[in-house]
């Protein structure tokens, strides 16, 4: 049986990782609501509202390595929840971190996400 409902409240989580991997900023800029809210676990915030988010993300979708990868997928009502690997270049190099993110979806966007990110781990030279 397929989880019709669980697959639309993932949708514009699935839409905005795909955006991220292609490092399309209008693309994954129209996923999240106007004002939504962006911290990390469990209650810093970093961005407020889609200017703010944007801007933390031009410089990174620069990169040319930047690549999530997602290991698996739960949603739970109007919440999904991610673990994904992440490619990115960091300050000290090129390497992958782990990231737990947690959306919150009202009207068909992302509303509020939380990311909880482990260590770096930098590529071996």
């Amino acid at each position: 049986m397929k989880d019709t409902d669980g697959e639309s409240i993932a949708y514009p989580v699935q839409m905005q990782l795909e955006a991220y991997n292609a490092r399309d900023i209008e693309s994954f800029m129209q996923w999240w609501r106007e004002d939504c809210a962006y911290y990390a676990f469990p209650d810093t915030l970093l961005a407020r509202g889609t200017t703010e988010i944007r801007a933390r993300h031009v410089e990174r979708f620069k990169e040319p390595n930047l690549h999530g990868k997602l290991l698996s997928r739960s949603v739970v009502g109007n919440v999904v929840v991610d673990h994904e690997t992440v490619t990115r270049t960091f300050p000290e190099g090129p390497g992958e971190v782990d990231v737990i993110c947690i959306y919150e979806i009202e009207a068909g966007k992302i509303a509020r996400a939380w990311f909880k990110v482990g260590a770096p781990r930098l590529d071996q030279a």
